[in-house]
Protein backbone atom coordinates (compact mmCIF):
# COMPACT_ATOMS: atom_id res chain seq x y z
CA UNK A 1 0.00 0.00 0.00
CA UNK A 2 1.07 3.17 -1.05
CA UNK A 3 0.83 5.71 1.89
CA UNK A 4 2.19 8.77 -0.17
CA UNK A 5 1.96 9.33 -3.68
CA UNK A 6 2.79 12.30 -6.18
CA UNK A 7 -0.11 14.80 -7.28
CA UNK A 8 -0.02 18.12 -9.10
CA UNK A 9 0.09 19.62 -5.85
CA UNK A 10 2.81 17.70 -3.71
CA UNK A 11 3.09 14.33 -2.04
CA UNK A 12 -0.20 13.47 -0.38
CA UNK A 13 -1.39 10.57 1.78
CA UNK A 14 -4.67 9.25 0.43
CA UNK A 15 -6.23 7.44 3.59
CA UNK A 16 -5.15 10.44 5.22
CA UNK A 17 -6.34 13.01 2.60
CA UNK A 18 -2.98 15.45 3.73
CA UNK A 19 0.17 16.77 1.83
CA UNK A 20 3.19 16.93 3.28
CA UNK A 21 5.20 20.08 2.22
CA UNK A 22 3.01 20.88 -0.83
CA UNK A 23 4.20 23.20 -3.27
CA UNK A 24 0.11 24.26 -4.60
CA UNK A 25 -2.10 25.51 -2.02
CA UNK A 26 -4.19 22.69 -0.42
CA UNK A 27 -6.62 21.57 2.61
CA UNK A 28 -4.51 20.26 5.05
CA UNK A 29 -0.68 20.40 5.23
CA UNK A 30 2.18 18.79 7.15
CA UNK A 31 5.21 20.98 7.21
CA UNK A 32 8.34 19.12 8.19
CA UNK A 33 10.44 22.70 8.05
CA UNK A 34 10.16 26.30 7.17
CA UNK A 35 12.60 26.78 4.33
CA UNK A 36 10.34 28.33 1.56
CA UNK A 37 10.73 25.65 -0.64
CA UNK A 38 8.94 23.29 1.45
CA UNK A 39 6.69 25.60 3.46
CA UNK A 40 4.19 27.84 1.83
CA UNK A 41 1.50 30.70 1.94
CA UNK A 42 -2.04 29.29 1.39
CA UNK A 43 -2.98 26.46 2.90
CA UNK A 44 -6.12 25.93 4.87
CA UNK A 45 -4.82 23.85 7.50
CA UNK A 46 -1.09 23.54 8.64
CA UNK A 47 0.47 20.66 11.21
CA UNK A 48 3.92 21.61 12.14
CA UNK A 49 6.00 20.43 14.87
CA UNK A 50 6.31 22.69 18.28
CA UNK A 51 9.91 23.99 17.80
CA UNK A 52 9.04 25.81 14.50
CA UNK A 53 5.91 27.81 15.04
CA UNK A 54 8.04 30.62 16.30
CA UNK A 55 10.41 30.18 12.79
CA UNK A 56 6.76 30.16 11.01
CA UNK A 57 5.11 33.03 11.84
CA UNK A 58 8.18 34.80 12.07
CA UNK A 59 8.33 34.18 8.02
CA UNK A 60 4.55 33.80 7.21
CA UNK A 61 3.25 35.61 9.87
CA UNK A 62 -0.31 34.19 11.09
CA UNK A 63 -1.00 31.39 9.81
CA UNK A 64 -4.11 28.61 10.71
CA UNK A 65 -1.52 26.35 12.54
CA UNK A 66 -1.82 23.02 14.73
CA UNK A 67 1.65 21.88 16.78
CA UNK A 68 2.77 18.62 18.16
CA UNK A 69 5.48 17.85 20.36
CA UNK A 70 7.91 15.44 18.57
CA UNK A 71 7.32 12.09 19.11
CA UNK A 72 3.45 13.02 20.00
CA UNK A 73 0.89 11.45 17.55
CA UNK A 74 -2.55 11.89 16.30
CA UNK A 75 -4.90 9.94 14.27
CA UNK A 76 -6.24 11.58 11.18
CA UNK A 77 -8.93 9.16 9.13
CA UNK A 78 -7.43 6.53 10.85
CA UNK A 79 -3.47 7.24 9.93
CA UNK A 80 -1.33 7.64 13.23
CA UNK A 81 0.96 10.40 12.17
CA UNK A 82 3.86 11.97 14.43
CA UNK A 83 6.72 14.14 14.35
CA UNK A 84 10.83 13.60 14.73
CA UNK A 85 13.53 15.43 14.63
CA UNK A 86 15.30 15.83 11.27
CA UNK A 87 18.76 17.89 12.44
CA UNK A 88 18.01 20.34 9.92
CA UNK A 89 16.91 23.45 11.36
CA UNK A 90 15.38 24.67 14.50
CA UNK A 91 12.23 23.20 13.71
CA UNK A 92 12.73 20.76 11.13
CA UNK A 93 10.27 17.33 11.01
CA UNK A 94 10.45 13.85 9.72
CA UNK A 95 6.91 12.87 9.20
CA UNK A 96 6.03 9.12 10.18
CA UNK A 97 3.00 7.53 8.84
CA UNK A 98 1.23 4.46 9.92
CA UNK A 99 -1.68 2.13 8.21
CA UNK A 100 -2.95 -0.74 8.95
CA UNK A 101 0.51 -2.13 9.68
CA UNK A 102 2.21 -0.21 7.18
CA UNK A 103 5.26 2.58 8.39
CA UNK A 104 6.08 5.22 5.92
CA UNK A 105 8.74 8.32 7.06
CA UNK A 106 9.18 11.32 5.07
CA UNK A 107 11.90 12.72 6.19
CA UNK A 108 12.43 16.58 4.76
CA UNK A 109 15.82 17.89 4.53
CA UNK A 110 17.81 16.41 7.21
CA UNK A 111 21.21 16.12 9.09
CA UNK A 112 23.34 13.79 11.27
CA UNK A 113 25.88 15.99 12.63
CA UNK A 114 25.25 17.81 16.04
CA UNK A 115 23.94 21.74 16.34
CA UNK A 116 23.23 23.65 18.81
CA UNK A 117 20.03 25.48 17.42
CA UNK A 118 17.82 22.78 17.20
CA UNK A 119 17.19 18.78 17.76
CA UNK A 120 19.52 16.11 16.75
CA UNK A 121 18.45 14.07 13.97
CA UNK A 122 16.57 10.88 15.34
CA UNK A 123 16.13 7.75 13.43
CA UNK A 124 12.84 6.45 12.82
CA UNK A 125 12.15 2.73 11.91
CA UNK A 126 9.99 1.99 8.35
CA UNK A 127 8.40 0.53 5.25
CA UNK A 128 9.23 3.07 2.94
CA UNK A 129 11.90 6.01 3.52
CA UNK A 130 11.37 8.97 1.61
CA UNK A 131 14.53 10.95 1.62
CA UNK A 132 16.51 13.59 0.25
CA UNK A 133 19.55 13.38 -1.72
CA UNK A 134 20.80 17.22 -1.81
CA UNK A 135 24.86 16.04 -1.48
CA UNK A 136 24.39 12.90 -3.07
CA UNK A 137 27.04 12.11 -4.11
CA UNK A 138 30.36 10.67 -2.74
CA UNK A 139 32.42 14.05 -3.29
CA UNK A 140 30.29 15.23 -0.58
CA UNK A 141 31.82 14.68 3.15
CA UNK A 142 31.91 17.29 5.55
CA UNK A 143 34.96 18.33 7.71
CA UNK A 144 34.59 18.61 11.50
CA UNK A 145 32.48 21.50 12.61
CA UNK A 146 34.73 22.52 15.66
CA UNK A 147 37.54 22.59 13.28
CA UNK A 148 35.09 24.94 10.70
CA UNK A 149 34.38 26.97 13.40
CA UNK A 150 37.59 27.21 14.55
CA UNK A 151 39.01 28.10 10.91
CA UNK A 152 36.13 31.51 10.68
CA UNK A 153 37.10 32.42 13.95
CA UNK A 154 41.05 32.76 13.14
CA UNK A 155 40.04 34.43 9.85
CA UNK A 156 38.16 36.79 11.50
CA UNK A 157 40.52 37.31 13.95
CA UNK A 158 43.38 38.10 11.24
CA UNK A 159 40.96 40.60 9.88
CA UNK A 160 40.48 42.57 12.80
CA UNK A 161 44.03 42.73 13.47
CA UNK A 162 44.50 44.42 10.19
CA UNK A 163 41.75 46.51 10.42
CA UNK A 164 39.71 44.45 7.44
CA UNK A 165 35.79 43.81 8.08
CA UNK A 166 34.99 40.11 7.84
CA UNK A 167 32.15 39.16 5.39
CA UNK A 168 30.48 35.90 6.21
CA UNK A 169 27.75 34.90 3.31
CA UNK A 170 25.35 32.23 5.20
CA UNK A 171 21.53 31.75 4.46
CA UNK A 172 19.56 33.95 6.82
CA UNK A 173 17.82 30.50 8.18
CA UNK A 174 19.45 28.30 9.92
CA UNK A 175 23.04 27.87 8.63
CA UNK A 176 23.27 31.92 9.98
CA UNK A 177 22.30 30.89 13.48
CA UNK A 178 24.22 27.85 13.45
CA UNK A 179 27.15 30.18 13.02
CA UNK A 180 26.37 32.80 15.33
CA UNK A 181 26.12 30.26 18.38
CA UNK A 182 29.96 29.69 17.37
CA UNK A 183 31.73 32.75 16.98
CA UNK A 184 33.71 33.94 19.10
CA UNK A 185 32.16 37.13 19.85
CA UNK A 186 35.59 38.42 21.90
CA UNK A 187 37.30 39.40 18.85
CA UNK A 188 34.57 42.30 17.80
CA UNK A 189 31.22 43.43 17.12
CA UNK A 190 28.33 40.73 15.18
CA UNK A 191 26.95 42.51 12.48
CA UNK A 192 23.66 41.28 10.80
CA UNK A 193 22.13 41.86 7.83
CA UNK A 194 18.20 42.88 8.83
CA UNK A 195 17.03 39.36 7.10
CA UNK A 196 18.27 37.52 10.01
CA UNK A 197 16.97 39.69 12.41
CA UNK A 198 13.56 38.20 12.85
CA UNK A 199 14.69 34.84 12.92
CA UNK A 200 16.96 35.30 15.33
CA UNK A 201 14.24 36.30 17.41
CA UNK A 202 12.22 33.40 17.07
CA UNK A 203 15.13 31.18 17.75
CA UNK A 204 15.79 32.93 21.53
CA UNK A 205 12.07 33.15 21.76
CA UNK A 206 12.04 29.08 21.05
CA UNK A 207 15.46 28.88 24.01
CA UNK A 208 18.17 28.85 21.44
CA UNK A 209 21.21 30.59 23.02
CA UNK A 210 22.64 32.99 20.29
CA UNK A 211 25.09 36.06 21.06
CA UNK A 212 24.53 39.65 20.96
CA UNK A 213 24.53 41.15 17.24
CA UNK A 214 24.41 44.78 16.14
CA UNK A 215 22.64 46.53 13.16
CA UNK A 216 25.44 48.88 10.64
CA UNK A 217 23.92 51.70 11.74
CA UNK A 218 24.40 51.17 15.30
CA UNK A 219 28.59 49.90 14.85
CA UNK A 220 30.81 53.44 14.41
CA UNK A 221 33.73 53.30 11.42
CA UNK A 222 36.55 52.08 13.68
CA UNK A 223 34.50 48.77 15.21
CA UNK A 224 33.77 47.98 11.36
CA UNK A 225 36.95 47.46 11.08
CA UNK A 226 36.99 44.85 13.37
CA UNK A 227 33.65 43.17 12.87
CA UNK A 228 32.32 40.00 11.38
CA UNK A 229 29.30 40.71 9.27
CA UNK A 230 26.68 38.08 8.51
CA UNK A 231 24.74 38.49 5.62
CA UNK A 232 22.51 36.35 3.17
CA UNK A 233 24.47 35.33 -0.40
CA UNK A 234 21.52 37.56 -1.67
CA UNK A 235 23.20 40.86 -0.31
CA UNK A 236 25.80 40.49 -2.34
CA UNK A 237 26.25 44.13 -4.42
CA UNK A 238 23.54 45.62 -2.83
CA UNK A 239 23.66 49.35 -1.72
CA UNK A 240 23.48 47.74 1.73
CA UNK A 241 27.12 46.60 1.37
CA UNK A 242 28.79 50.21 0.27
CA UNK A 243 28.24 50.52 4.27
CA UNK A 244 31.83 48.60 5.10
CA UNK A 245 35.31 50.05 4.12
CA UNK A 246 37.69 47.04 3.21
CA UNK A 247 36.43 43.87 3.70
CA UNK A 248 37.35 40.27 3.80
CA UNK A 249 34.57 38.34 1.68
CA UNK A 250 33.92 34.55 2.55
CA UNK A 251 30.95 31.77 1.92
CA UNK A 252 29.84 28.83 3.99
CA UNK A 253 28.03 26.57 2.41
CA UNK A 254 28.25 22.35 1.48
CA UNK A 255 28.59 24.02 -2.40
CA UNK A 256 32.16 24.98 -0.99
CA UNK A 257 33.24 21.65 -1.12
CA UNK A 258 33.79 21.34 -4.69
CA UNK A 259 36.81 22.98 -6.65
CA UNK A 260 35.75 26.20 -8.29
CA UNK A 261 32.48 27.64 -6.35
CA UNK A 262 34.40 29.64 -4.60
CA UNK A 263 35.47 31.73 -7.46
CA UNK A 264 32.46 31.71 -8.78
CA UNK A 265 30.98 33.03 -6.08
CA UNK A 266 33.81 36.03 -6.19
CA UNK A 267 34.91 35.46 -2.27
CA UNK A 268 38.17 34.94 -0.32
CA UNK A 269 37.62 32.09 1.49
CA UNK A 270 35.48 29.47 1.35
CA UNK A 271 34.29 27.64 4.42
CA UNK A 272 32.49 23.69 4.19
CA UNK A 273 29.17 23.85 6.54
CA UNK A 274 26.32 22.42 5.30
CA UNK A 275 22.69 21.92 7.04
CA UNK A 276 22.27 18.83 4.55
CA UNK A 277 23.66 15.29 5.21
CA UNK A 278 26.91 14.17 2.91
CA UNK A 279 26.97 11.10 1.28
CA UNK A 280 28.20 9.15 4.96
CA UNK A 281 25.35 10.54 6.95
CA UNK A 282 22.83 10.15 3.62
CA UNK A 283 23.87 6.60 3.33
CA UNK A 284 23.93 6.00 7.16
CA UNK A 285 20.54 7.08 7.91
CA UNK A 286 19.00 5.20 5.47
CA UNK A 287 20.18 1.79 6.88
CA UNK A 288 19.22 3.02 10.65
CA UNK A 289 15.57 3.29 8.89
CA UNK A 290 16.01 -0.73 8.27
CA UNK A 291 13.66 0.47 5.08
CA UNK A 292 13.58 -1.96 1.89
CA UNK A 293 12.22 0.95 0.08
CA UNK A 294 13.80 4.12 -0.65
CA UNK A 295 12.33 6.92 -2.73
CA UNK A 296 14.62 9.81 -3.36
CA UNK A 297 13.02 13.34 -3.97
CA UNK A 298 15.18 16.11 -4.71
CA UNK A 299 19.33 16.56 -5.53
CA UNK A 300 21.67 13.92 -6.70
CA UNK A 301 18.69 11.24 -7.06
CA UNK A 302 20.14 9.34 -9.73
CA UNK A 303 23.59 8.47 -8.19
CA UNK A 304 21.67 7.81 -4.79
CA UNK A 305 19.40 5.57 -6.57
CA UNK A 306 21.87 3.80 -8.63
CA UNK A 307 23.65 3.05 -5.10
CA UNK A 308 20.95 1.73 -3.46
CA UNK A 309 19.35 -0.41 -5.72
CA UNK A 310 22.86 -2.31 -6.45
CA UNK A 311 23.13 -2.68 -2.41
CA UNK A 312 19.73 -5.02 -2.68
CA UNK A 313 17.23 -2.20 -1.36
CA UNK A 314 14.07 -1.16 -4.08
CA UNK A 315 14.74 2.71 -4.92
CA UNK A 316 12.87 4.96 -6.85
CA UNK A 317 12.01 8.96 -7.55
CA UNK A 318 9.80 11.18 -6.78
CA UNK A 319 9.87 14.15 -9.11
CA UNK A 320 9.47 17.38 -6.88
CA UNK A 321 9.22 21.06 -6.52
CA UNK A 322 12.31 21.07 -3.82
CA UNK A 323 15.23 23.47 -4.34
CA UNK A 324 18.52 23.86 -2.74
CA UNK A 325 18.20 26.94 -1.88
CA UNK A 326 19.75 26.74 1.75
CA UNK A 327 22.80 24.18 1.95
Amino acid sequence: MDLVIRRPEGLYCPPGDFYIDPWRPVSRAVITHAHADHARAGHDHYLVSADSEHVLRARFGQLPMETLHYGESIDHHGVQVSLHPAGHVLGSAQVRLAYKGHVWVVSGDYKLAPDPTCALFEPVRCDTFITESTFGLPVYRWPDEATVMQSINEWWAKNASQGVSSLLYAYAFGKGQRLLAGLDPSIGPIITHGSLDALNLAYQASGVALPKTARVTDVNDADKKRALILAPPSAASSPWMKRFGETSHAMVSGWMQIRGARRRRGVDRGFVLSDHADWPALLSAIDATGASRVIVTHGNAVSLIRWLNETGRQAQAFETEYGEIES
